[in-house]
């Protein structure tokens, strides 16, 4: 499940010091589990669900819960390090590697998410908050359709 990554993708390493240094700037402790979570979170393209996080927590720390990795995203999530991408089926997928508000595209078959670089989407908040008089605080803005695996699939 490989996504397109847009020009503003972090560098991992650079993304798990800043995790760790928002996480020490509270005096939270630096578990191995909390720091393999950060490490997925941080080298992650693919927007991976709660599941699929502590599937690959599991393998170097098989007595590692469901609610530690909960755990962990929710605080992040607290810190502003990881932004939530939630769904109406309950899906929520996670990316902590660009924890700001940005553009997806979603397929609706496969479940894959790739991050368009949209130069204009600036110029679309602009207008915007132009047109309509509102402060904007965040945003979310998500493109559903087929990718082009699934469109070579028909």
């Amino acid at each position: 499940m490989q996504s397109t990554v847009g020009k503003h993708a972090a560098d991992p390493e650079d993304r798990l010091d800043q995790m760790l240094s928002r996480l020490k700037e509270r005096d939270f402790r630096i578990t191995p589990q909390r720091l393999a979570v950060l490490r997925i979170l941080a080298a992650s393209h693919e927007h991976p669900s709660v599941d699929k996080i502590y599937e690959q927590v599991k393998v170097d720390f098989p007595t590692t819960s469901l609610a530690t990795v909960y755990k962990t995203i929710t605080l992040l999530k607290e810190l502003g390090q990881v932004l939530e991408l939630g769904f109406p089926d309950g899906s929520n997928r996670y990316d902590g590697n660009q924890p700001q508000p940005h553009p997806h595209m979603v397929c609706v078959r496969c479940k894959k998410i790739m991050d368009p670089d949209l130069r204009s989407l600036a110029q679309l908040t602009k207008e915007a908050v132009q047109k309509t008089g509102f402060k904007i605080v965040s945003h979310r803005l998500d493109f559903f359709g087929l990718c082009p695996e699934c469109q070579g699939k028909e």
